[in-house]
């Protein structure tokens, strides 16, 4: 397969406040391939969503990317472009869609016009041609009655709706990479399936790599090629869904399993992870899972490499050494 994403070691940063800098992203490393779907998992505040606006090079300040970090897109480097280099990637290679369709939409201007302004943005054509594109793009999407559509505001929109709108935003510029943080919050479930119904399909008839960042381990399954799941800014396990859903290795990857409702067998209590995740300034020494994990000895005390688990399985614990993942 093609790779068309490569990120190594990515680190952000914020100042502290007191001279010093916090890393909420610390040494992410992933790779994504032309029509692969990749997973990014884990709780609130792990480092998922900075993780996509760090690809884009959208840090709000005074965050930044540390130098000792690479994003590769193809054979860009794109912690090198500035200016219109870096303007031109936004959306043409790499496309968003952000958690909050009413934040990210502009409620005085109708959808079709916020389609359209994507496609004139990166392609050389009238008005007339970019909203013949943005009506190509709400049927693509899936939106019912698409030309009665175009001319809507989005608050006359359904939350689903909206989303749609989103994703044909993202893809007006035919991108490579598709970047979907929390793309199904606040729908209800059937509506969700019918988001990432509409993401799996795009992706195969546009050849799209997907990044689909979220904190459900239940929209996964038959979803996503890969999962990785992220822990206090870092990953901490990685692997092909099938044997991520076989065999959940990492100790906060099993708490996340045991936390969710089951429909058949016997009913039984849900087993939350105990405590939180600490902030970025406050985390552990060592393992970062330590103090939650009821799995703990004395090496978790030194901060754990990915290691093996089985082929093309690997998880940052100590464990994986003694074969107990």
């Amino acid at each position: 397969m093609t790779r068309v994403l490569q990120v190594e070691n990515l680190r952000v940063s914020f100042p502290a406040g007191n001279g010093d800098r916090v890393y909420p992203v610390d040494g992410v490393s992933f790779t994504l391939a032309r029509g692969q779907t990749l997973a990014l998992v884990g709780e609130s505040g792990c480092g998922k969503s900075l993780t996509s606006l760090a690809l884009l090079r959208l840090i709000p300040s005074p965050g930044r990317v540390e130098d000792s970090s690479t994003i590769r897109l193809g054979d860009t480097d794109v912690l090198a472009l500035r200016g219109e280099a870096l303007r031109r990637i936004r959306g043409r290679r790499i496309g968003m869609v952000f958690q909050d369709p009413m934040t990210s939409l502009n409620p005085v201007f109708t959808v079709g016009d916020q389609i359209a302004e994507g496609v004139r943005a990166h392609f050389e054509v009238s008005r007339a041609e970019a909203r013949r594109r943005a009506l190509r793009l709400l049927q693509e999407v899936g939106i019912p009655d698409p030309a009665a559509r175009l001319d809507a505001y989005p608050h006359q929109l359904s939350g689903g709706m909206r989303q749609r709108v989103m994703i044909a935003i993202a893809l007006s510029a035919e991108p490579e990479i598709l970047v979907a943080d929390e793309p199904t919050t606040a729908l209800d479930v059937t509506v969700q399936a019918q988001i990432l119904e509409v993401l799996a399909r795009l992706r195969d008839s546009h050849g799209m790599a997907v990044l689909l960042i979220t904190h459900d381990l239940g929209i996964v399954a038959g979803r996503a090629d890969r999962v990785a799941v992220m822990y206090a800014g870092q990953i901490v396990e990685e692997a092909p869904t099938t044997s991520l859903f076989a065999r959940p290795s990492h100790p906060y990857t099993q708490g996340l399993f045991a936390s969710i409702p089951r429909i058949s067998g016997p009913v039984e209590r849900l087993s939350p992870i105990g405590g939180s995740v600490p902030p970025p300034g406050a985390w552990p020494s060592g393992c970062r899972f330590r103090p939650r994990c009821p799995k703990a000895f004395e090496k978790s005390e030194a901060m754990p490499p990915l290691l093996p688990v089985a082929p093309d399985h690997r998880m940052r614990c100590w464990l994986a050494e003694r074969g107990d993942g």
